[in-house]
């Protein structure tokens, strides 16, 4: 099972009555990952955290993930209004910035962050 199947899996029992998701993807805040070449995988684990992102028609979800099981996401950490743009930027890990936490993206879930931005916009126009 995909990624993004276990991550949309695991947000489901989080998600308001009603709520759709349209996007989710995994995230981790702290230091920049590539500090993981210098450091080894086993000390940035314990320094980075890791999250989830859930897009929905109604908002956007930053859930507590782990390490060990980035996609079984344990509890909703900060929600942000539907119109919030992500703007990816950067090239293998891309920043995000939410609520002034930045955010690290790898360019796998890129897409994702589009296409979570795009339907950002539509959500603006049918609120309107």
């Amino acid at each position: 099972m995909a990624i993004r199947d276990k991550l949309s899996k695991g947000v489901q029992p989080h998600l308001e009555p009603g709520e759709t998701l349209q996007s989710v993807f995994p995230a981790q805040s702290g230091p920049s990952p590539w500090l993981m070449v210098l450091m080894g995988v086993i000390p940035y684990m314990f320094i980075a955290k890791y999250v989830a992102i859930a897009v929905t028609d109604r908002r956007i979800a930053v859930f507590k993930a782990s390490a060990l099981a980035p996609a079984k996401p344990k509890e909703l950490l900060a929600s942000y209004p539907r119109e919030t743009r992500l703007n990816r930027t950067g090239g293998t890990w891309g920043k995000i910035e939410l609520g002034g936490t930045r955010y690290w993206v790898h360019r796998r879930f890129k897409k994702d962050a589009a296409a979570a931005d795009g339907s950002a916009g539509a959500a603006a126009t049918d609120t309107a």
